[in-house]
């Protein structure tokens, strides 16, 4: 006899980017509809060791995983781990369980929409139904359209009408969840180390610690001491002025709804932290409406741009040895961390793609390999704005001087000094640009550059005008590819 047949309703509810039992509205969906729940993980290697694989992401995740599952054995409904592509290993768990539903917080990248495709096609022919519940936005993509029906391509109108959205309330975490008497620990699987899917353990620093708990102690941290002060100090790179709960918002360890529960309010730092999290959204939206920007320039005019072939270049930005102190602190910082302030991303991105004139993809594609907060829809907004080629894009004029942002947003050089060493001792006037320095002062310093410290690999002045010309060279000022009203004058990436 069935579990159907003898009265009880047994339903999946589906973990991915959403590890936490605070404000989860599948798993409240799930707890309501059926009589056992059977809570469930999937190991993908299309994800774990795909285009945007990334072993520092994979530890994290394994490691909140593994938090989640604890959670839940607690509740009395522990976590089934299985592996496997998402269609086949989901729909037979379901017929294993004979459960009837499977619930999951929806997601909005094109990889994820075909792979609930498939996993709907593959539960709808034995008669089950996936169910996609909001839980990873604020506000879903669809729900923000301009007056004439179209997405949002433009933040400012976008984040107007985003801030006047009404949300949905908040959850609490379930207390006792009833789990499938035929599952209990023995049965349910483990999570893996990270070492078990044949993934290197990273070997990183400062990795804030895993876990729906850390996240909130954190949010908690950051609401108390951080909020006020975030509109002065989110530009500074020497500073400990962002919330750091990007990786938290990443895998779903918090709920966007309750992050801006938590941190929204009056004053400016509130309501500039708010906007970051517009941006999320917008961002999301972006890559909903239109996914070919997930592979190329969201305006297709500027796929054409000429590109240089640079592997020097290149290498010598990933590994943070351009010469400009800046830059190589930003990419020191993301090698020994798996994390990279905002401010520095957008000025390294910048270099990249205008300093080198490298196909900004190279740059998305190593944040993707090293970030452990990256993200598909924010990291490639980010770059696209960067490079000029994305909605509400950073004009293609505007070259970020790394000498002028050093200056400005790290002014005693704290962050240059941490991350590059070898410059510790040049003087504040010269440490983002020691290729200045006397030669008394930099005898003084201990620094000879071009030995101790590279010498810079462009000149910025000349690179400059060589990106323009490129630019210039395909269809600049052409209008984007949807509506939404002007430009906002500086807009900024998630935090």
């Amino acid at each position: 006899m069935t579990d159907r047949a003898a009265g009880g309703r047994t339903v999946i509810a589906w973990f991915r980017r959403d590890l936490r039992l605070h404000d989860h509205p599948a798993l409240h969906a799930a707890i309501r509809s059926a009589d056992r729940i059977v809570p469930a993980f999937i190991l993908d290697d299309a994800l774990l060791c795909g285009r945007h694989g990334a072993p520092a992401r994979v530890a994290f995740m394994l490691a909140s995983l593994e938090a989640l599952a604890a959670d839940l054995a607690a509740r009395g409904a522990p976590l089934v781990v299985r592996s496997g592509p998402p269609a086949a290993a989901i729909a037979a768990l379901a017929a294993e369980t004979d459960a009837t539903d499977v619930f999951v917080s929806r997601d909005v990248g094109p990889y994820a929409r075909a792979r609930d495709g498939a996993v709907t096609a593959a539960l709808a022919a034995d008669g089950r139904t996936l169910h996609a519940m909001p839980g990873l936005l604020v506000v879903e993509p669809e729900d923000l359209l301009t007056g004439e029906g179209r997405p949002y391509t433009v933040f400012t109108p976008y984040a107007r009408r985003w801030a006047a959205t009404p949300r949905r309330v908040s959850l609490p975490a379930p207390g006792r969840i009833a789990g499938h008497p035929g599952f209990g620990p023995d049965r349910a699987g483990r999570v893996p180390a990270i070492g078990d899917l044949g993934i290197p353990a990273p070997s990183l620093r400062d990795i804030p610690a895993a876990g729906e708990a850390a996240a909130r102690a954190r949010l908690d941290g950051w609401v108390a001491s951080g909020l006020d002060a975030y509109a002065d100090r989110r530009d500074l790179l020497g500073a400990d002025g962002t919330s750091r709960l990007s990786q938290d918002l990443r895998w779903g360890l918090l709920s966007p709804v309750e992050v801006l529960d938590r941190a929204g309010g009056a004053g400016d730092g509130p309501r500039t932290f708010a906007n970051e999290l517009a941006w999320r959204d917008f961002y999301s939206q972006v890559l909903f409406h239109f996914p070919h920007a997930a592979r190329g320039s969201f305006r297709p005019v500027y796929d054409g741009l000429p590109w240089r072939d640079d592997p020097v270049g290149l290498d010598a930005w990933r590994g943070g040895r351009t010469g400009f102190p800046v830059v190589d602190a930003a990419m020191r910082q993301l090698a020994a961390t798996g994390w990279m302030h905002n401010r520095a991303r957008m000025i390294v991105a910048s270099f990249l793609a205008k300093d080198l004139l490298v196909d900004w993809r190279a740059g998305e594609r190593h944040f993707m390999e090293r970030l452990v907060d990256g993200d598909l829809a924010s990291n490639n907004g980010g770059w696209q704005w960067a490079a000029g080629t994305g909605t509400d894009a950073q004009p293609w004029f505007r070259v970020f001087d790394p000498v002028a942002q050093g200056r400005r947003h790290d002014p005693d050089g704290a962050y240059v000094r941490r991350w590059v060493p070898e410059l510790s001792c040049v003087p504040d006037r010269h440490v983002h640009a020691p290729w200045t320095m006397p030669a008394d002062v930099a005898a003084a310093a201990g620094v000879v550059v071009g030995r101790d410290y590279p010498a810079p690999i462009v000149d910025h002045a000349a690179a400059r005008r060589r990106a323009l010309e490129a630019y210039r060279s395909v269809r600049v000022g052409t209008g984007p590819v949807g509506a939404g009203g002007p430009s906002s004058p500086d807009p900024r990436p998630r935090p």
